[in-house]
């Protein structure tokens, strides 16, 4: 008996929707039906469970089937079924598919962890109309009758009795539209394409996904040897997935060999992973990860076309590529997926909802990665080295990005060059081994280690064998101002104004500034608009003069800002000209009378300090001008 019918008006509406609107790739049709076809046989073991007198136990497939000349693909599973009720409930009305019935039913059996469902027929199913003009169902439940579902997608459907030559199971039928210049709907008629897809989506379904497929195979000859140059092509029956998902297996069944093919597989690289990370996590939320850590920076990492974030599946079934936000922004190089059970999928499948829960799972797995690191860095000094070599600028912006919110989380992954040996030290070892009365963490900047160990400002810190931190990438001194301390001990660069000094030594410079007042605001006033003030050092031992900065914008944070792109007006830190009372071009200013010589004087001193900092000359003309005055009169004298 043949019935037609017309959706219901909202059911119309949003076929309308899944068909131009809801999906982003059309070739999500077959992730579709293999899910539903899946979900389909879910249901029917579990009733083979609990029912097993009505339901006998099957070795399940899902078959695809190709019809080049009818222009058909059909998807064929052996699962639960659906009856006249069924079918018209579940494909009449849009978004009935049942499956939240179905978990409500079974949450408190003991076999709910052998099921995965995300609905036998719900608004999926529909998205056969993105390729298809017609689509037909064929399906029948154990013991009953079989019917045959018709619809061209538009206002009406049919439903009539049919003959289906299985005892259960549905078999979903796509009539192909007809290729235009844009869309080549033939192309899923190809076999090539639809084990692609399938090895894309649905690679990890637990039925096995069958098609027979020609293959060339070699003759043979009586003696069953091969025969070269001959070939003769034969049908296979060809299972295209390969079920059972590696990060579904225990951790201990998983060989790390294992891991490192799968991700070089996956992730398309010729090298093994650094590190692999194999995470089951179950309680509030369950999911399940891979992670890995290249063993070499991905060569696009800093361009516009890397594309961070993890892959996404939902319960084995591949739903996003790069989601970002399930992996911070400074942990942008690590690679894998997460699979998981209860993500809050939006109604095409496509995409995650944002909730609470999936911040907690992102939380969950940084947690992960940083534990991981930790015990790199404490079991194995050598591969966390190299690691620290490529990504350590990431962990330094982790605590930048964060304003420091992160410092608890990371500052323990931290290595640093420093004065007082060629190895990296890590703060907890520069705490240990700080001198004894030191009450700081010394560090100093600049744009390579050779120029920093250079800085005058060192001197003092050489000779009293006190420890420095030299930080010569960009990002080490915004990382350091954001974690302010360490162990209640305080960050302090060299190159600030103040510097601890005793009480006498204090009093000594004091007088000296007072007896000097003259040569110093000569200084100072030759200097103006390029130094705030002109002070004695307690820093310097060889050299005349350094630059210090206070207000806490050091010359390097100013140099690193300006050069940002965009940056429009010039960021200046205040600076402070420290002259060495010691040496003997000071000693010989003394003896200068002329205020305008002396003013020639510290503007030479000033461009000498800033270039022994790395700095170049603002006016080298004026500078060789004024080198070569003092010169001569230094010679005539």
């Amino acid at each position: 008996m043949k019935q037609e019918k017309k959706f219901e008006t909202e059911s119309q509406q949003l076929l309308d929707l899944m068909i131009n609107s809801i999906y982003s790739e059309k070739e999500i049709f077959l992730r579709e039906l293999l899910s539903n076809a899946s979900d389909a046989i879910d249901k029917y073991r579990y009733l083979s469970l609990t029912e097993s007198d009505k339901y006998p136990t099957k070795s399940h497939q899902i078959r695809i089937d190709v019809d080049k000349k009818a222009r058909t693909i059909s998807v064929t599973d052996d699962g639960i079924g659906m009856s006249l009720e069924d079918m018209e409930k579940n494909l009449g009305t849009i978004a009935k598919s049942g499956s939240k019935e179905f978990m409500s039913k079974i949450k408190d059996a003991k076999e709910k962890d052998d099921l995965s469902i995300i609905g036998q027929f719900g608004v999926g199913f529909y998205s056969a109309f993105m390729v298809g003009d017609s689509v037909e169902v064929l399906s029948k439940t154990l013991g009953g009758e079989a019917h045959r579902f018709y619809s061209e997608g538009k206002s009406t459907y049919t439903i009539e009795d049919t003959e289906f030559d299985q005892d259960s199971g549905t078999k979903v039928i796509v009539h192909l539209k007809k290729d235009t210049d844009d869309l080549k709907y033939s192309d899923y008629l190809e076999t090539y394409r639809i084990e692609n897809l399938v090895k894309k989506y649905s690679d990890y379904i637990r039925y096995p996904i069958k098609m027979l497929v020609t293959v060339s195979k070699q003759d043979r000859d009586d003696e069953d040897k091969p025969v070269d140059g001959k070939y003769h092509d034969e049908i296979e029956d060809k299972t295209l997935n390969s079920m059972i998902p590696l990060w579904k297996k225990s951790v201990n069944d998983v060989k790390q060999e294992e891991l490192d093919e799968f991700y070089k597989s996956k992730f398309m690289d010729y090298e093994k992973p650094l590190l692999s990370l194999n995470v089951h996590v179950e309680g509030l939320y369950t999911y399940e990860a891979l992670l890995f850590i290249p063993s070499r920076v991905p060569s696009n990492l800093y361009s516009e076309s890397y594309e961070q974030g993890l892959s996404l599946y939902s319960k084995g079934i591949f739903i996003q590529d790069h989601y970002k936000d399930l992996i911070p922004d400074y942990l942008r190089f690590v690679k894998g997926l997460v699979d998981s059970d209860d993500f809050p999928l939006n109604v095409s499948r496509e995409m995650l909802q944002k909730t609470p829960e999936m911040a907690k799972i992102a939380k969950n797995i940084e947690n992960k990665i940083i534990a991981e690191l930790k015990k790199t860095k404490k079991n194995d000094e050598e591969k966390y080295l190299k690691f620290f070599d490529m990504f350590g600028e990431h962990i330094k912006y982790g605590i930048y990005s964060s304003y420091g919110m992160k410092k608890e989380e990371l500052q323990d992954l931290l290595l640093f060059h420093h004065l007082n040996d060629e190895k990296l030290i890590s703060l907890e070892d520069y705490v240990k081994n700080m001198k004894k009365g030191q009450k700081d963490i010394y560090f100093a900047t600049g744009k390579t280690l050779d120029e920093i160990k250079t800085l005058p400002q060192l001197e003092s810190k050489k000779k009293d064998g006190v420890d420095v931190l030299l930080l010569d990438k960009n990002i080490d001194e915004f990382c350091i101002m954001a974690m302010v301390e360490y162990d209640k001990k305080t960050f302090k660069d060299v190159s600030s104004e103040k510097d601890e000094v005793s009480k006498e030594k204090k009093e000594e410079l004091d007088r000296l500034a007072s007896e000097n007042k003259r040569i110093l605001d000569n200084i100072k006033e030759g200097l103006s608009g390029k130094v705030d003030d002109v002070v004695f050092s307690a820093k310097l031992v060889d050299s005349p003069v350094c630059i210090t900065t206070k207000d806490g914008i050091s010359m390097n944070a100013e140099r690193v800002i300006n050069e940002e792109p965009g940056q429009k007006e010039n960021l200046k830190s205040t600076k402070v000209l420290e002259i060495n009372p010691d040496h003997e071009l000071f000693k010989a200013l003394a003896d200068v009378s002329s205020d305008e010589q002396i003013k020639d004087y510290g503007s030479v001193l000033y461009d000498e300090a800033m270039l022994l900092q790395g700095y170049d000359i603002e006016d080298k003309a004026e500078f060789v001008k004024k080198l070569n005055s003092l010169l001569i009169k230094a010679a005539k004298a």
